[in-house]
């Protein structure tokens, strides 16, 4: 089956919300949405569902006048704070180490992003690359829609090859020409710091244009022209260089996503715990006695310093829910597709 002949529900799908079950809202929580916004609501349902419970599950409200329950609540609120802060920097420390390594492993690391560079542009017939990440990432899809159309032109110049081989082939390079299209005009001012260049990045799936190249290429191998198998070599050449290329920019926003996820919980953890030392030793349900709409006061007041005290919490699982889903998406390399799919008739290898 072609690239563009794929149901939308296929999981190699070239769109992400096609690829992720439950949708745009799955993708928006788990990756696309501000974490700020996704730790918001993770607390707003944290705190409805606290009410909720107060107000109409068994048990008796009278039990919040003892101050007993909620020292019991808020104290290990604060241990969980200092062990958070903690555990993330902790996290900082492996970040650090790559920056503060001796000089000889400091020339390797630029060494070999220079030798990376350069044969990314012998691939794209470029003398220089751009150093922004988004306009990198872009030079090499617009490099492989230049090269499929160039595929697709190799292919005009053979009209007597027959009409399968034809269709094949022209189906595969139109495919990933109208991809290209799509994914660089995403990629075209994304900064990098924000999770729309490894969004753009993630919404081009080379891994399944590669496998359908070599495909198409050992189906038709003993047809194809030269001029024709040169070119499909040439565009599975440059697909081969976005995956390393990928991967390198998204370890390093996986950094930058810690060190920002540092800085939050380093401005958020006192808050917090000055909210829950406050519940502790001075709050008493008694001063703000009363009901509203059948909500009793201390209950109201109870959750919304609870929401306050797990704030870094909520902030820590928002990062980190984006960064394992990312990297969960991202754990083959090249040609490789962990998810299942339809390979139609391949051969089979077991």
């Amino acid at each position: 089956m072609s690239e563009s002949g794929r149901s939308a529900s296929d999981e190699t799908s070239n769109t992400m919300v096609d690829r992720v079950r439950g949708g745009r809202s799955a993708l928006w929580f788990l990756v696309e949405g501000n974490r700020v916004l996704v730790a918001g609501a993770m607390l707003a349902v944290s705190f409805a569902l606290l009410i909720v419970l107060g107000t109409f599950g068994p048990g008796s409200i009278s039990k919040l006048f003892d101050p007993a329950p909620i020292a019991s609540v808020f104290t290990p609120t604060i241990i969980g704070i200092i062990m958070g802060v903690t555990l993330v920097l902790t996290f900082n420390q492996f970040v650090l180490a790559e920056e503060l390594g001796p000089v000889a492993d400091q020339r390797e690391r630029m060494a070999g992003a220079m030798a990376f560079r350069r044969d990314t542009e012998d691939a794209v017939d470029r003398t220089t690359s751009p150093p922004e990440p988004s306009a990198f990432l872009r030079g090499l899809v617009e490099a492989t829609g230049a090269r499929a159309d160039d595929l697709v032109a190799a292919l005009e110049s053979h009209p007597d090859l027959d009409d399968a081989v034809r269709r094949d082939v022209r189906e595969y390079a139109e495919g990933i020409a109208a991809d290209a299209d799509r994914v660089a005009d995403n990629l075209e001012g994304a900064q990098f710091g924000r999770f729309e260049v490894v969004k753009a990045a993630l919404e081009y799936n080379y891994s399944w244009k590669i496998y359908t190249g070599n495909r198409v290429r050992n189906r038709h191998e003993d047809v194809l022209p030269d001029a024709v198998d040169e070119e499909l070599e040439g565009l599975l050449e440059v697909l081969g260089f976005f995956g390393p290329a990928r991967e390198h920019f998204k370890t390093l926003y996986f950094r930058w996503e810690i060190i920002t996820l540092s800085r939050s919980l380093a401005t958020l953890a006192l808050p917090a715990l000055s909210v829950s030392a406050y519940m502790i030793l001075v709050f008493e349900v008694g001063d703000v006695a009363g009901t509203t709409a059948g909500i009793d006061h201390g209950l109201l007041f109870v959750g919304f310093a609870f929401a306050l005290g797990v704030t870094p919490f909520a902030i820590f699982l928002s990062y980190i829910l984006r960064v394992v889903t990312v990297a969960k998406w991202t754990l083959a390399i090249g040609p490789f597709i962990l998810r299942e799919t339809d390979r139609g008739a391949d051969v089979d290898w077991e």
